[in-house]
């Protein structure tokens, strides 16, 4: 790309992916290891039977339908009752996200974060042109929100757009409604929780708080992981409506084709045969972390479908050793620590047998 007249800022940049590779267990992208139901497929497919011919047409423009079905998920998962008014649907929350820094930041505007976190963040961030400014969050508190630190950086840097992530990507941990609402009372834009493992935690959602900030407040959400969902590329928003108008100034036409409707408003259908793969991880996760601190690792307390581990002298060395033996996890280059995702037992016991191997030679 030298020779390509490409923005100066994107020059030494990378693009996001983590790696695909062709090994026996893949724990890398915190997918959810479960296949959508035989209901979900029969019910997808005989639908889907319906559409095909009028496929020469634009979708539904809006996606009233499946947001409507959005709506009545999430009044039924937070006792918050809101309609399609307050759900805001895209391929995937990357593009949701992507949306609300393109109506909500730009030139001249900046974002504020908490790292390790999300690092899409940052990347959405400068493809927009907002300046993203970084806190580190307290590695010693369990990587949590420094709330001094978080004040602080707010007061100086004035974001038009905050991220919280909770439960965090890569570390797994929550921040509490408590810190959530000091952020959002300090903020002079709006904040954007972000909400994507949510499924995961038996906390409060922040959806809670909307009626209370509705200036303010997006709550982003996926079904790529509580719902089987990762290769349905659905993402969406909770919010008051104004926001919703908001991103509709910058959408793209017909952003989400008919087939990705249908799939998301299936999925949404037998959204408590899906959920149930949850209870699952979430036991699976619990008898990794047991393990892990049997073997002397660090873990960082986790309400998502993946583990943060480490202590590591050498942590592309540790990845690598994994790797070698079939096991891919991912190193999101916090010194000292890996991400496994949550898989099959099986696929479990795999990479728990490398991390004993490695306990060993310690």
């Amino acid at each position: 790309m030298a020779e390509l007249p490409l923005r100066e800022e994107l020059r030494q940049e990378k693009a996001y992916g983590a790696p695909q590779l062709n090994v026996d267990v893949r724990l890398n992208t915190n997918e959810n290891p479960y296949s959508p139901s035989p209901a979900i497929i029969e019910d997808f497919l005989t639908q889907a039977r319906g559409i095909m011919g009028e496929l020469n047409r634009y979708p539904e423009r809006d996606a009233v339908e499946l947001r409507t079905a959005l709506a009545d998920y999430i009044t039924r998962r937070t006792g918050v009752a809101v309609t399609e008014d307050n759900l805001w649907a895209a391929n995937g929350s990357n593009e949701v996200l992507q949306q609300l820094l393109q109506a909500f930041g730009g030139p001249g505007r900046c974002a504020l974060g908490f790292t390790p976190s999300y690092s899409m963040h940052p990347i959405l961030s400068a493809g927009t042109h907002t300046t993203f400014h970084a806190i580190e969050r307290d590695a010693a508190n369990g990587f949590a929100i420094d709330i001094d630190k978080a004040l602080a950086g707010i007061a100086e840097y004035q974001p038009d757009v905050i991220f919280v992530t909770t439960p965090n990507n890569p570390t797994g941990g929550t921040t509490s409604l408590a810190d959530i609402e000091t952020i959002l009372n300090a903020a002079p834009g709006i904040v954007i929780v972000d909400e994507a493992y949510a499924e995961f935690d038996d906390g409060p959602s922040a959806v809670t708080l909307i009626e209370q900030y509705p200036t303010k407040l997006v709550v982003s959400r996926t079904m790529s992981k509580a719902f089987d969902f990762a290769g349905g590329r659905l993402g969406y928003f909770v919010a008051a409506p104004a926001f919703v108008e908001a991103v509709l100034l910058v959408r793209l036409p017909y952003h989400l084709s008919s087939l990705s409707q249908l799939a998301a408003t299936v999925a949404l259908k037998h959204s408590d045969d899906t959920l149930s793969t949850v209870a699952k991880l979430a036991q699976e996760r619990d008898r990794v972390v047991a393990r892990l601190e049997q073997l002397g690792y660090a873990v960082i307390e986790s309400k998502s479908n993946f583990v943060f581990f480490g202590h590591f002298a050498d942590t592309a060395a540790t990845w690598q050793r994994f790797l070698d033996d079939g096991v891919l996890i991912r190193d999101v280059g916090t010194p000292g620590y890996l991400r496994t995702t949550i898989g099959l037992p099986e696929e479990n016991d795999a990479f728990l047998a490398v991390a004993e191997a490695l306990a060993a030679e310690r």
